[in-house]
């Protein structure tokens, strides 16, 4: 990339931030109080044109009064009411008071200018209307109180936010780790931020976490690609002397050393890239996304996951317990989760990458990776009543260019339960493949996820909602949404999972009800034009989430039970339910995390830059994949 190895990326990142120097003092030293107080921040917070004092102006909900003006054939613009930007990030520079209206009714002054013709008198009523009715919507008992415990969980270093702890439950004396600040465990929290319009916690995660990428891990004297992300980290404060009178702040980054197995978060890096994008396409401060520093970190990640491997596949090969599963539950391999997160952070650095000669070859990298990718998920993880039946009259032992079974799959594999759940209509997508292995569990995030990044064909979209639309009762019931389904019992329970007692069957990872995944469903819904399931999952969890105090999970098949080992006061639990009402309330702002469909991908394939290569699965199966 550009030249540069991973180490001089490295360096180039670190030397953009400066370390923190802030002191804490203890009560006795008046005169270090007062440089305190005059410290300058780690990330001093750079001005925005769309930054007033009045409010924030975000850039993405267009007037409603104006789509109404070109609806009923009034085309001519006057100065009163400017045409809405074509593209999002052009809105910044722009006017956007209903914007304001809408989303800070209580502290927004609203500056009406004279109209100065019938069209902008129409317009202007018009929003009154809307703003109007929206102020009259109240915030309910259960969202004020998600609210308070929202901002309870916020941290801050030297003075600023930088992200919300995993759990903050007055009752539990033994914290563990659920103090500390996890990458995707803040992710429905950052959003819930943005969509406030309080950015400021955001972007500081974001550089923080930035510059901790740069930090020397070790795991028993081998150290991990430079690129890796920290999977979580915990401020402390560490004296600067022998008498503990002055304290200087630290963040303490956890890369996996000290998670349960010592696993690497593959996610992190993920994660990351996911929300750099949500939350410049919503502040429309892009000058962050083309600093030097955030620049070399969108490459260092994408250096570790595009680095040459053994693999013959573009998925990610992955360990057990690297993602949101953290635990061992047979998902080593290929998981889906892990294959759609990939997808959407090539997607997200696609956009953000700015192009010069250096990064030429990294988006090229990129596109051909995303080809391949789209391809061999929507082709080879996807199944359906016609799938399975075809994968039930497989032929094994297969040695060809033209095989039909690819990876010897033996029918024998094609579980019980299967056979009588899959609906008639609609699909999904498996949660793992790897030669003569088919993982045929519903994986709901790597699903919802592989919807919002368009890694699923339209077609396949709506079979992965309508298959859950059909099984409610199995992946909803009394609490959204089931982690994976089903679970593993008896002798399958005991040799995957080694006898975890904490992932017995129908709890924890094997099965347990995940409140969080709410917002990611009401994505996906919103996507796919179909809110009113999201509306009866939120109508569902709304009636229990409050007075059962914010739970991790849910046990039982249908979940019915708090958690025996879950948290109260979940922070991402209480974030991912504000989330997903939020984004109901205003679904174009669905749009900071989704990806269309690009069509260009299709085209693009390795394989037409051999000429040795005549063989391509891709040409006989692209009739379908493009539907």
């Amino acid at each position: 990339m550009n030249g540069q190895t991973p180490m001089g990326l490295a360096a180039a990142a670190a030397a953009a931030v400066r370390p923190c120097r802030r002191r804490l003092l203890s009560s006795a030293t008046a005169a270090a109080a007062a440089t305190v107080a005059t410290a300058t921040p780690l990330f001093p917070r750079c001005p925005h044109p769309h930054h007033h004092l009045h409010g924030r102006r975000l850039p993405f909900l267009a007037s409603a009064a104006s789509q109404q003006q070109q609806q009923s054939g009034q085309t001519a613009a006057s100065p009163a009411t400017p045409p809405i930007p074509s593209d999002p990030r052009a809105a910044v520079s722009g006017n956007l008071p209903f914007f304001d209206r809408v989303l800070f009714p209580d502290t927004f002054p609203v500056e009406t200018p004279p109209p100065s013709s019938a069209a902008a008198c129409v317009a202007a009523a018009a929003d009154e209307e809307v703003a109007s009715a929206l102020k009259a919507r109240e915030e309910t008992e259960a969202e004020r109180e998600a609210w308070r415990l929202l901002r309870r969980a916020v941290v801050s270093y030297c003075g600023e936010p930088v992200g919300t702890v995993a759990a903050e439950d007055p009752e539990c004396t033994e914290t563990l780790n659920y103090d500390q600040v996890f990458i995707r465990d803040f992710v429905p929290s950052a959003l819930a931020f943005l969509m406030r319009g309080e950015t400021e916690i955001v972007r500081n995660f974001l550089l923080h976490t930035l510059q901790l990428q740069s930090w020397e891990k070790t795991v028993d004297c081998y150290s991990p690609g430079q690129g890796l992300m920290p999977a979580s980290f915990k401020i402390r404060a560490v004296p600067l002397d022998d008498n503990n009178e002055a304290f200087e702040e630290v963040l303490d980054p956890d890369f996996g050393e000290s998670a349960i197995g010592r696993v690497a978060p593959v996610d992190s890096g993920l994660w990351w890239i996911i929300l750099l994008r949500a939350y410049c396409k919503i502040t429309g401060d892009n000058a962050l996304q083309e600093r030097v520093d955030v620049q070399t970190g969108i490459k260092l990640i994408l250096s570790l996951c595009l680095s040459d491997g053994f693999d013959m596949f573009p998925t990610l090969l992955v360990t057990d317990g690297s993602c949101m599963i953290d635990r061992r539950m047979g998902i080593h391999g290929h998981p889906l989760e892990i294959q759609a997160l990939f997808y959407s952070a090539l997607r997200c650095s696609r956009e953000m990458l700015v192009m010069n000669d250096g990064s030429k070859n990294l988006l090229r990298a990129i596109n051909n990776r995303l080809s391949a990718l789209s391809f061999h998920i929507r082709e080879y993880y996807w199944v359906d009543m016609k799938k399975i039946n075809e994968i039930y009259r497989y032929k094994t032992e297969e040695y060809s260019h033209d095989a039909t079974n690819k990876f010897n799959i033996y029918p024998e594999q094609i579980p019980s339960w299967l056979v009588d759940w899959i609906p008639e209509k609609g699909g999904y997508l498996i949660g793992n493949l790897q030669p003569a292995h088919m993982d045929f569990r519903f994986f709901s995030l790597g699903n919802l996820w592989a919807i919002t990044s368009s890694l699923t064909t339209p077609k396949q979209a709506e079979g992965i909602l309508s298959l859950i639309d059909e099984k409610w009762d199995d992946l909803i019931a009394n609490m959204p949404l089931k982690i994976c389904y089903p679970a593993m019992e008896d002798d399958e329970w005991r040799i995957i999972t080694g006898s975890d007692p904490k992932n017995t069957p129908w709890s924890y990872h094997n099965g347990g009800s995940w409140p969080t995944l709410l917002w990611q469903f009401t994505l996906a819904c919103i996507k796919m034009g179909r809110p009113e399931l999201a509306r009866r999952a939120i109508a569902v969890a709304e009636e229990k989430l409050a007075a059962d105090k914010w739970p991790e999970y849910y046990d039982t098949r249908s979940g019915r039970f708090i958690g025996k080992q879950s948290r109260s006061y979940q922070t991402w639990t209480i974030a991912g339910f504000l989330t997903s009402k939020m984004l109901l309330e205003n679904p174009e702002l669905a749009s900071i995390l989704t990806c269309d469909e690009d069509l260009e991908l299709l085209e693009g394939c390795a394989c037409c830059l051999s000429k040795k290569r005549t063989r391509c699965s891709r040409r006989a199966a692209k009739s379908h994949v493009v539907e």
